[in-house]
Order: C-alpha cells, then sequence, then structure tokens
C-alpha cells in the first residue's frame, strides 16, 4: 500500500470559475482536497458567457465523475431538449442536406447529446461550492515561494497561497501570459455576431419544422455562414417546471437553487460569420444597436422569416466574437503551475469540442491530483502525466476545430462564391443518400465520444 506523502496535504488555487475550473473544484472536494477558485467576476450572475453549449458524452463523463451524484442528475434536468437533427440550408431558407441521427439512442444519460445555457451551466458548477468560490478577485500574477508552493496576487492587494495553481482564466489568460508567453493565440480572419431571440409563438413560426428540432446552418453567398440553435427548457417563464416533465426532474427543478440566478429561458441563439475584411474595422468595439443594423445591412437578400429572427432579437443580447486558435507548442517543463480548458487550449467552434475538452482536463486532473495525495504519484510526476495526455487530446482538438470552422480550408463555413456552388451541390446528393448520412452521424458521434469510456 502506498504510503502518504508530503503532498497529502494537497492546497489547489484555481484561477477563474469557467466550466473547467468548477468542474474541478468539484471533483477536488469531493475527494477531500483543499480547493479555492478565484472568479473575476463581482458576482455568480455576472458576466455574457455565450448562449448554447453542447455537451458530448465526453463532457457527461467528466461530470458525472466530478459532481455529487444529486448535482449531476439536476444538470441533466436543466439541459434544454437535445437536437434531433442538423440542417444544412441556403439563406433562401431552401434545405441543402438534413441530417438525423446525431444523438444516442442509449437510454444512459451520459452517453448522449445535451444542449445547455451557459448560464444555466455555470448556475449548476456553481452550487455547492459557494464556500470556496471567490467574486471579484482580478488575478495580476504569481510568485513562486522558497518552499516550492505557488503565491497567486489580485488586483485589490490580496493574495493566496498554495501547493498547486490552475489557469483556467480562459483565452485571454494571464497566468499563461506569465508560465508561457511563447504560447500564441491566432486570429484565423472569420468574425462572429450572435445574438439570442425569444422562442415565442411569433418566433417559432418563423421556423421550419426540422429547424425547430435541431441546429440549422446556413451557407450563403459573399462568404457569409449562419447558425441557429433551438433551446427549449424544462422550466416556463416564470422559472416553475413545465408540465409534462417527469416528477423527479420537477422535484430536482424546485429545490435547486441555481435557477434563482439564471435568466434562461426558451429561445433561438444565432451567429452570423464571415472574414473580417467584410467587416467595418471597429466591429469588435461596436454595441448591440450597431450591430444589429450591421447583420441586417448584410442579409437584405436572405429570407424574410430569417430576417425577421434577427429583428425580434433581444436588443441588449448581440456581441461580436474574434475567432481564435491557440498555436499548439511543445510540451513545457513540468511545475507546480498548470493549465486547462481555453486557458491552453482554445479552439474554434468548428467541432464544438471546446467546453467539453475542458471538462475532461478537469476529470483528468482531479484524478492525477488525487494520486498525488495519496502518495501513488510524486506531485509534479502527476501533474506532468495530465499534462502529457491532455497536449495530446487537446491540441489534436485544436487543429481539428481550426480545420473545420477556422475560415481556411475547403470544409469551413466561411467558403467563397466557387466553393459555395460545389459544396450545395454535393449537400443536395448526400441528402438522397441515405447510407452516406447515417455514416456521417456515425461519425459524428464517433468524434465526440458516443461509446467511448476512459
Amino acid at each position: 500500500m502506498p504510503q502518504p506523502t508530503p503532498d497529502a496535504e494537497l492546497r489547489v488555487l484555481v484561477i477563474g470559475a469557467g466550466t473547467g475550473g468548477l468542474c474541478l473544484a468539484h471533483g477536488l472536494r469531493r475527494a477531500g482536497i483543499d480547493v479555492q477558485v478565484f472568479e473575476r467576476d463581482a458576482t455568480r450572475a455576472d458576466g455574457l458567457h455565450g448562449y448554447r453549449v453542447g455537451i458530448d458524452p465526453d463532457g457527461s463523463r467528466a461530470l458525472r465523475d466530478c459532481l455529487p451524484p444529486e448535482l449531476y442528475d439536476t444538470f441533466v434536468a436543466t439541459c434544454a431538449k437535445a437536437p434531433e437533427y442538423v440542417n444544412f440550408l441556403t439563406e433562401k431558407r431552401a434545405e441543402l442536406l438534413s441530417v438525423g441521427g446525431f444523438t444516442s439512442d442509449d437510454p444512459d444519460p451520459v452517453d448522449s447529446e445535451k444542449s445547455v445555457s451557459r448560464m444555466t451551466l455555470r448556475q449548476v458548477l456553481l452550487t455547492g461550492v459557494e464556500d470556496v468560490v471567490s467574486f471579484g478577485k482580478v488575478f495580476t500574477h504569481y510568485t513562486e515561494e522558497p518552499d516550492g508552493r505557488v503565491t497567486a496576487h489580485f488586483e485589490d492587494g490580496t493574495s493566496a497561497t498554495g501547493t498547486v495553481l490552475v489557469a483556467a482564466d480562459g483565452s485571454n489568460s494571464r497566468v499563461r501570459r506569465q508560465y508561457l508567453p511563447h504560447a500564441e493565440l491566432k486570429a484565423l480572419g472569420p468574425i462572429g455576431i450572435t445574438g439570442k431571440v425569444p422562442l415565442t409563438p411569433e418566433t417559432r413560426a418563423l421556423l421550419t419544422p426540422k429547424m425547430q428540432r435541431g441546429i440549422s446552418m446556413v451557407y450563403a453567398p459573399h462568404a457569409y455562414f449562419c447558425i441557429f440553435h433551438v433551446m427549449e427548457f424544462p422550466w416556463d417563464e416564470g422559472g416553475r417546471p413545465k408540465t409534462g416533465i417527469g416528477s423527479a426532474d420537477a422535484e430536482l427543478l424546485e429545490s435547486w437553487p441555481g435557477l434563482t440566478y439564471d435568466n434562461s429561458r426558451d429561445y433561438v441563439d444565432w451567429g452570423l460569420v464571415t472574414q473580417s475584411r467584410q467587416l467595418p474595422a471597429n466591429v469588435m468595439e461596436m454595441k448591440s444597436p450597431d450591430l444589429y443594423r450591421l447583420v441586417a445591412e448584410r442579409t437584405t437578400d436572405w429570407h424574410p422569416d430569417f430576417r425577421r429572427l434577427f429583428a425580434l432579437a433581444d436588443p441588449n443580447s448581440c456581441f461580436p466574437i474574434n475567432i481564435r486558435t491557440s498555436v499548439p507548442i511543445p510540451q513545457w517543463e513540468t511545475t507546480r503551475i498548470t493549465l486547462l480548458g481555453d486557458a491552453i487550449h482554445t479552439m474554434t467552434p468548428g467541432r464544438g469540442v471546446g467546453a467539453n475538452t475542458a471538462l475532461r482536463d478537469a476529470r483528468l486532473l482531479c484524478r492525477k491530483l488525487v494520486q498525488a495525495r495519496d502518495g501513488e504519484l510524486p506531485l509534479l510526476e502527476a501533474i506532468r502525466q495530465y499534462e502529457t495526455t491532455m497536449i495530446d487530446y487537446a491540441f489534436d482538438a485544436v487543429r481539428k476545430s481550426a480545420r473545420s470552422g477556422g475560415g481556411s480550408g475547403p470544409s469551413a463555413p466561411v467558403v467563397g462564391r466557387a466553393l459555395l456552388g460545389l459544396l450545395r451541390t454535393a449537400m443536395r446528393i448526400v441528402n438522397h443518400l441515405p447510407a452516406v448520412k447515417n455514416k456521417m452521424a456515425e461519425g459524428h458521434r464517433s468524434y465526440r465520444g458516443h461509446g467511448r469510456e476512459e
């Protein structure tokens, strides 16, 4: 039986209360390891953290293993309806290709695709760790102590010292800038403008039946691309469980305090993407009203129902996104400072696995730190094993996501006129080939971890 090492009294400092950082905090706390999370937002309801996130089986496994069982059940209960179709359309709303079967028929809730509001997921992950999360803590820098510990310093003049410092502070990570200054982010060219439309009888009527039941992507001329997600939650406008959901889910929702902080109600979120050269130079500084006017100007020949969806959007919901990617780097020397999620492997939304990869990081790092605490591995070896494995799968996802949705290459959403005709023709052909569509769905499920256990 291995004997506990001096690392038995681990204290882990997590910078950033994002998806990966909070999942790690839950896992460490369940394992009895002291953890503290430091978040720059002033309260748990602050910040615009985006709209939809798709949780695949890799992400679900991480949440299942790190969260307390009752909180994982709450997470499942708060998910929106899973998409049944992935649709490809023209800007005139004509169907090019529609593929079902992207979700698993497995009744196991872990091995399935889930649609979640980012704010809802944040509230789920903050539930039960309120006492270890400090808000309003803007990280400035860290120092390494003579005894090997690490001290994090904050703008308010306070500091905290721990055995391990974990950077979970997102794409603009200040920890990464200090620790790995050569790890760069690269803008790939596309800019996204995203907005949210309440799902009402009026807006629902603007969607085709398949659009109402899935994710829809529009390939348009002049290198424009748009994606629509329909999000329907198990609670109503008043925050009460909807009739027709299971009694167990209703009970979970009624007893879940996180709903108090969550303003998510049924909606359609959309994102319009094109190359930055086609947009005003100051697009990243533009606010909602000007962004909506810009979207209206650039979609004058689109289907009237699409234009109406843009016009009915929440007036304060629009923001621009500069689509960037991490540049993979060789493995670095291991210390008591490590990174997870976007802090080290920001990826484009091309494959929709960014949040899931962060959750996978959290699960793996938690396991390795538990092994260090239990004397099964020296601390630095535990961190080294985590980083070696994480670098392999995460940078692979970075490269594949860039090819799929970075705005370069024939498979990117933003395509030029020459490719658009070929792409549309190919999609129309595939739409009449069920075997090919089934193979596409199988490949998608495999990539997103269906049926895989680690």
